[in-house]
């Protein structure tokens, strides 16, 4: 593949300056201007963000500080000042913008003879802004794709020399830095001028690399920098193929910008997911990689990552391009040529029924940084949920939980039992504050040993709990957001662990406040078997409402109680009384927590301080309040005004909010609570996964090898054999829909779902063996297939009682594995009579699909009336009432449209 080489220079020149002494002289006054309106920060945001093109002359900047032959010094000396030293045809930058502008080629004439005459080149700083050249001005100002000063300008920079400086020329300013006159043609689609200018030795590997380019908050776009990125992402087959593949230089399609991104990457960074736009993107993606492969067959080019590390299929799930991300996929090429671009494949089919490989490399978690360790750890992907759910990630961790993950998550939970277990034991036999202060000696008895080993056990499960939180915090940083959906029960792991480290601190330090630390972290320990609940999908749905409640609901009504709760109890201690001392006691105040009796050195509680009084408006909370809880308070009309607005704002409107949230959540979060709990199974499979060691990683491997070199080679790669499901069907239905009606204005499709009567049960033995042998199947498995479909005994059983046996030889068991083959090879035969029609078939399901042209419906209600009359022949019944038509037309209602009504059996 060609490399693109290093452009040629003209030799080194001192530019000629022919400016009179009064241009010059407002130069540099304007120059002085810029220089102290930069240096004070006056309009510097403005000066940064210029228009990349205007109509308006504001946009030229002053050009920059070169040193030059002042052309004017001879005359000067030779005493020839004035009108006299000007020259008449003379271009500086305004003249030549504003006639390529135009795009008239008469407003340039004399143009080559005044360079030549004054020394001078398009190339020179006089006739740049900013880096943009007057060739740039040209290509931003096409008419109907065209400018005919554009040609000019090439020829003479051809002839002055500087044509291969002339047409690389870029934008010099922070915001559009890196532009070339190719990046313009390429955005203004102009092929003609893209042509022209590869001729002329354009580059195409220029960067465009300005802020303008790059993805931030501000107006943008980016596009992959390079010429090639451009015209993909702008959808411009033709010229992607100019590019690829011309006779004066080749883009290498390699070549990547200033972020590692190749063009794939660029257009998945351009993906929407929107269908106009997946459709460009999809059709353009397939043709780069094609095309690419056919001109470079060694190139592997969805292998190439990213200065991230992340190939095209991660990037895409990492920004959560759902819809290119699932073509990727599910991308099949039928072509021999193409064939190991795909990575789905089919392995086998027959009828309506066939078996799918999925290409598992960057895709499974067995490898590091893989596609499904992005999306399921993926915290910042917007649709995770939705792409957890793309075949074949979706079977490959139901796989992974039934192979390894639910034995381990099993293990796991009984192990915590037993830790929970004897955590329990060892506080409720401890060591009470009797025998002085801690640390308690162990003394040479039975019972101390078990507590010793028990609390030696609890240190250790406390340790892996601790440093295993630290490795998850490291490697997930949680925030609020991501809780919600990641769950947080790896968080309470962590403060559990750190409150039982803690009172083992405290305890060592001879504090007897161990204790208060050791029992919050029993309540943790208990409240965490929930975490275990993800096991079960119906608990651990109603495990995410209850973390969704927790973090939304719940914390929003604490903080709004807590406000009312400290502002009321602070008012009502402030207007509560002391009570009267006797004679005998000596009474100290105590405003916050107790009064206290010197005389017997006993502390009484008093509702004169914060503690007491908030902890009876709780009660209030609650239903438990009592409104003469005290008579020690001044002016009883505002004691009780307080009191009962708190009970009203907190008791009646609080509390019934909440409870009027929490019904909504639930509501809410019923939908997406199903997807939730699959994505932190999903994240607890991947954790499990993670811990094993590398050799029963290797043997617990999902998938399979393959050789699917078919013919051309080898080709190994290890795949995924997935599971066929009505998504398959679904997905066949539309595609076939859609494509018809894309065809033509006048199409329009009728859909016939048909709904039979006991399905399996109604299959005849000896004519599913007739049908088998007519299909060349092997005689001696249809005698074993007709001997297990007949003289089938059956009985039915209700609590302790159980019916006779009866003898059965029709239909297939319900529940069997073979059953649905078995009726696919029944019904494999019920096909359609033309191309107009089309019979989808998955299992039992079976649509009846009309492709409609010109009004003519005669050839689907033909294929109706022929599945009627076979249904008949082949002993199945059509439950008629649950069989019903849709009908699909897109046609604007300019006239009536009648459609023939369906008849199916009179």
């Amino acid at each position: 593949m060609a490399t693109p080489k290093n452009h040629q220079r003209r030799p080194f020149t001192l530019e000629v300056d022919d400016q009179t002494d009064e241009e010059r002289a407002q130069s540099k006054e304007q120059g002085t201007k810029d220089h102290w309106t930069s240096a004070f920060g006056v309009g510097a945001s403005k000066k940064e963000r210029i228009p990349m093109d205007s109509e308006y002359q504001e946009e030229l900047g002053e050009p920059s500080s070169q040193i030059k032959i002042n052309r004017n010094f001879v005359k000067g000396v030779r005493g020839i000042t004035g009108e006299a030293a000007q020259d008449k045809g003379k271009f500086d930058m305004r003249r030549l913008f504003s006639a390529v502008s135009s795009g008239e080629v008469a407003q340039l004439e004399g143009l080559e003879q005044y360079l030549r005459r004054a020394m001078k080149h398009l190339t020179d700083s006089e006739y740049r802004s900013k880096g943009k050249t007057a060739l740039l001005k040209a290509l931003l100002n096409l008419t109907d794709g065209r400018n005919d000063t554009v040609k000019l300008l090439l020829d003479i920079a051809e002839k002055m020399g500087d044509l291969k400086e002339f047409v690389n020329a870029a934008y010099t300013d922070i915001y559009y830095k890196g532009q070339t006159a190719l990046h313009v043609a390429i955005e203004r689609r102009s092929q003609y001028f893209v042509e022209l200018l590869v001729q002329k030795g354009a580059d195409v590997h220029a960067k465009a690399c300005g802020k303008f380019f790059q993805l931030h908050d501000g107006p943008c776009f980016y596009f992959g920098e390079l010429p090639l990125s451009l015209a993909a992402c702008t959808n411009q087959k033709d010229m992607v193929d100019f590019l690829l593949e011309n006779q004066y230089q080749n883009t290498d399609v390699r070549e990547a910008d200033s972020q590692g991104n190749i063009v794939l990457h660029a257009l998945v960074m351009v993906a929407d997911n929107s269908p106009e736009n997946t459709d460009f993107i999809i059709k353009m993606y397939d043709h780069i990689l094609t095309r690419a492969a056919q001109l470079h067959p060694k190139v592997k080019l969805e292998e190439i990552e990213n200065k991230q590390g992340l190939t095209p299929i991660k990037l895409a799930a990492k920004k959560g391009k759902i819809e290119l991300f699932k073509h990727i996929l599910h991308r099949e090429f039928q072509d021999k040529k193409t064939r190991h671009l795909s990575r789905k494949f089919t392995e086998w089919a027959y009828g309506p029924v066939y078996s799918s490989l999925y290409d598992l490399s960057s895709l499974d978690s067995y490898e590091t940084k893989s596609v499904l360790e992005i999306v399921v750890y993926g915290t910042e992907i917007p649709n995770r949920l939705e792409m957890l759910q793309v075949e074949p990630l979706s079977q490959l961790l139901e796989e992974k939980w039934r192979r390894f993950a639910h034995p381990i998550f099993l293990f796991t939970f009984v192990v915590y039992l037993i830790y929970l277990s004897v955590f329990t034991t060892v506080a409720y036999f401890r060591k009470d504050g009797s025998d002085g202060l801690p640390p308690y000696p162990l003394e040479n008895t039975l019972e101390d040993y078990f507590l010793a080993s028990g609390q030696i056990i609890l240190l250790l499960g406390s340790l892996y709990f601790f440093f295993k939180g630290l490795s998850d915090l490291k490697r997930k940083r949680p925030t609020l957001e991501t809780l919600l959906v990641d769950g947080f029960c790896e968080l309470i792991f962590f403060t559990q662990a750190v409150l039982f480290l803690v009172s083992v601190v405290f305890y060592f330090c001879s504090r007897k406040e161990y204790l208060g630390f050791m029992v919050l972290c029993l309540a943790l320990s208990w409240v965490n078997v929930l975490y275990y609940s993800r096991g079960s999908k119906n608990m651990g749905i109603y495990g995410v409402m209850i973390q969704k409640m927790i973090l939304g609901d719940i914390l929003r009504f604490l903080f709004v109680y807590m406000v009312f709760l400290f502002g009321f109890s602070a008012a009502i201690v402030v207007l509560l009384d002391e009570p009267e001392p006797n004679s005998t006691t000596n009474v100290s105040k105590a405003r916050f927590f107790f009064t206290t009796d010197d005389s017997t050195n006993c502390k009484k509680p008093t509702f004169k301080n914060f503690y007491f009084t908030t902890l009876e408006l709780f009660k209030f909370t609650i239903g438990m309040g009592d409104l003469e809880f005290t008579e020690q308070y001044r002016y009883k009309e505002v004691f009780y005004v307080l009191l009962i607005s708190y009970i009203v704002l907190t008791y009646i409107l609080l509390l019934n909010m909440l409870i009027a949230l929490m019904n909504k959540t639930v509501e809410k979060t019923s939908k997406e609570s199903t997807n939730i709990w699959r994505l932190q199974r999903a994240i607890t499979i991947l954790d499990i996964e993670r811990r094993l060691p590398r050799c029963l990683k290797r043997r617990l491997r999902s998938g399979v090898e393959k050789n699917l070199g078919n013919g051309n080679g080898e080709d190994r790669r290890w795949c995924f054999r997935a599971n066929r499901s009505t998504e398959d069907a679904i997905s066949n239905l539309m595609h076939t829909t859609l494509t018809h009606l894309e065809e033509g204005n006048g199409n329009y499709v009728r859909m016939l779902f048909i709904d039979f009567s006991s399905t399996f049960n109604t299959i005849i033995p000896l004519t599913l063996v007739t049908k088998m042998k007519a299909l060349g199947l092997n005689t001696t498995l249809c005698h074993w297939i007709f001997d297990f479909l007949t003289n089938r005994s059956q009985v039915a059983r209700v609590g302790g009682l159980t019916s006779d046996s009866l003898t059965i030889s029709t239909g297939a068991p319900q529940g069997c594995v073979l059953s649905p083959l078995l009726y696919n090879i029944y019904t494999h035969d019920c096909k359609a009579n033309s191309s107009h029609t089309s019979i989808i078939k998955f299992a039992d399901d079976t649509v009846i699909l009309g492709l409609i042209s010109n009004n003519n419906e005669q050839l689907y209600l033909d294929q109706v009336d022929e599945v009627a009359q076979w249904c008949q022949s082949n002993s199945l019944t059509l439950n008629i009432n649950k069989t019903k038509e849709m009908v699909v037309d897109y046609r604007r209602k300019q006239q009536n449209y009648s459609y023939t009504p369906l008849m199916i059996s009179g």
